[in-house]
């Protein structure tokens, strides 16, 4: 108060006024306060003017910030930061709206998050309207008469995110749901979880695809009664379709996948973005988008281990190339819970398709193969990253991590498992006792929640996947993630799952599991950040980290929980420059805003230079 101030203080009238126009709240007179500051002090810009939430806690809410050539060199009240203005220091006013770290993303797939972004979506309602078969058959049909040239030009008809799990019939479509939308061009579908997808006659008989066919390693051909393939690929059996084709999109396609994809991120708040399971090619790519400014987010990338670990050895490293690196290595042990190819330790408890009894999933990698990948990562130091959702792919990388460990000691690579959707306390142990992060994926709660309940997993062990609960209570950090393009990278939609846990139908799946606000926000910031080895760079407003900012549309620790979803991203900030700018109406009323909303053309130019020369092998 200014009665406290010394009579002896020099300056005592002027810090006297300015704190009486403070509490006036007129912002643009103390701002206009002349200073006499060195030039290396002067901020390029303050932001200030509503609630920041620093997730620090030393300081877990500011005033003010003040940034220099895109670092943060002041956090404080703006009664001291007033002394860092100059004449071509700009003011950030806030207007209200509540200020975060940018969310840096604990895992999800940014390139393939402009696949979602460039073909029809078929993903169910909040986030699309596909309800039925019909529905589906429809909204492929609209996209490929809205994109008629490109459709034309590529002779390919693509969709993403269907959910059987979300379908009226409760199935999968079948090759003859989909020649039922055309047979003379290919349609190939991608299941929402990404694991599984299904090609009609066309794209079978271009893939080599027959009742002479066999199962590859790790994946499963569907059949119909005849035993022919009946459209439905999952796991290796899919990549091997979807993978050539993609491959086949050369680097132009790539690059404007990943255009897309990166300012997607961006509209949600993430100013780091990942690329959980890559190539030396794809971060070619991205390292040739951002040199001509078209990554407006930092990404990091992890080949996978299986595949890349020449790339792998060579481009590892804890620094940016512009704004892109390559941080470890990725390994995929099984596949998707909520599709049924997840590896269990037990059966599914009521799994939905033509499944055998006892069926408890499959693994898409041998254990010889998940330990010599876990040893040379631990053996040349890289960090692995390793995607684990049953308990029996747990189980596998518990028993290599410890066998690693034996055999190298601990590198200090912060070794993260990815998912871990159906997990047994006992193996929160292991982890925690193996100094594994877990990077979980709590917004399940939301999209799968019933289904779980319901059909994989039983009421029981329903409520504990994604356990965030129990790790906290080990205390453990733990990241919150979105996997994208498998659900929308919704930054609010994941923090209100991990704080809520409200499934579809409104049911609260494992209220023992749900943490409060600043912990969930921890997870989308501060945590994933040590994940990556980037705390101290990102993930709190602290002095020397990159101004990299979030803007709310209000302080998620002041509203309803049960209306965070409801929470708009304003603004996003990376190194003191706006990448993302809501316009007004953008994010009302669910998905409309929060993802890009391509008009045919748009999609159309989009498609050409994806597409362009592309055509499918005859």
């Amino acid at each position: 108060m200014p009665e406290d101030i010394p009579a002896a203080c020099p300056g005592r009238g002027e810090l006297m006024m300015l704190m009486t126009t403070l509490r006036l709240g007129t912002l643009a007179s103390v701002l206009a306060y002349p200073t006499i500051v060195s030039a290396q002090d002067i901020a390029d810009t303050i932001y200030t003017g509503g609630p920041i939430l620093t997730i620090d806690d030393a300081q877990p809410t500011t005033e003010a910030v003040a940034v220099k050539d895109g670092r943060i060199m002041a956090v404080g009240s703006l009664a001291d930061l007033i002394a860092y203005q100059g004449d071509g220091t700009d003011v950030f006013d806030l207007n209200g709206r509540a200020m975060l770290p940018g969310f840096v993303d604990s895992h999800g797939h940014v390139v393939m998050g402009g696949l979602q972004a460039l073909s029809a979506n078929l993903l169910a309602p909040p986030d699309g309207e596909v309800r039925d078969i019909a529905s589906l058959q429809d909204t492929l049909r609209q996209w490929a008469e809205d994109n008629a040239k490109a459709v034309d030009r590529v002779n390919m008809i693509v969709g993403f995110g269907y959910d059987n799990a979300q379908l009226a019939e409760l199935r999968h479509p079948t090759r003859d749901d989909l020649d039922a939308v055309s047979t003379e061009l290919p349609v190939v579908i991608v299941h929402q979880s990404g694991h599984l997808g299904v090609a009609n006659s066309k794209a079978l008989e271009l893939a080599g695809l027959s009742a002479d066919s066999e199962n590859p390693p790790g994946g499963v051909i569907q059949r119909d009664a005849r035993g022919e393939p009946n459209g439905v690929l999952e796991e290796y059996a899919f990549f091997t379709v979807i993978i050539p084709m993609m491959a086949r999109l050369g680097p132009e396609g790539i690059a404007a996948f990943a255009r897309s994809g990166s300012k997607l991120w961006a509209s949600y708040g993430y100013t780091t973005a990942q690329e959980g399971r890559s190539s030396g090619g794809i971060v070619e790519v991205l390292k040739a988008v951002d040199a001509e400014g078209g990554l407006p987010v930092d990404v990091i990338a992890y080949p996978d281990v299986l595949e890349d670990r020449d790339y792998i050895a060579a481009h590892t490293s804890k620094d940016y190339t512009g704004n892109v690196r390559v941080g470890g290595c990725k390994l995929t042990i099984d596949g998707s819970p909520q599709g049924f190819t997840a590896l269990r330790d037990r059966p599914y408890y009521d799994p939905v398709g033509d499944y055998p009894p006892g069926y408890a999933g499959y693994a898409s990698v041998t254990m010889e193969q998940v330990q010599d990948a876990v040893n040379w990562c631990y053996e040349n130091g890289f960090q692995i990253i390793t995607h684990a959702n049953g308990e029996g792919a747990s189980d596998m990388l518990i028993a290599a991590l410890g066998a690693a460990q034996a055999d190298y000691g601990d590198p200090g690579n912060r070794p993260v498992l990815i998912h871990g959707q159906f997990l047994r306390e006992d193996q929160i142990d292991a982890y925690k006792a193996l100094g594994v992060f877990p990077s979980l994926f709590p917004m399940h709660t939301f999209y799968w929640g019933d289904w779980h309940r319901d059909h994989t997993v039983g009421p029981v062990n329903a409520d504990n996947i994604s356990p965030t609960g129990w790790v906290v209570e080990r205390g453990m950090m733990f990241g919150s993630h979105h996997d994208a393009p498998v659900a929308f990278p919704d930054s609010m939609r994941i923090l209100d799952a991990t704080v809520t846990r409200r499934t579809r139908s409104g049911d609260i799946l494992g209220p023992a599991q749900r943490v409060d606000v600043m912990t969930a926000l921890k997870a989308l910031t501060l945590w994933p950040a040590w994940q990556q080895f980037e705390e101290a760079d990102k993930g709190s407003i602290e002095v020397g980290k990159l101004a990299d900012f979030v803007i709310l549309s209000d302080d998620p620790t002041a509203v309803d929980p049960e209306t965070l979803d409801q929470l708009r991203i304003m603004v996003t900030i990376k190194e003191d420059q706006v990448i993302h700018e809501a316009e007004e109406g953008v994010q009302e009323g669910g998905l409309i805003g929060r993802q890009f909303a391509f008009s045919p053309a748009m999609a159309d130019r989009f498609l050409h230079a994806m597409y362009d020369g592309l055509t499918p092998q005859q």
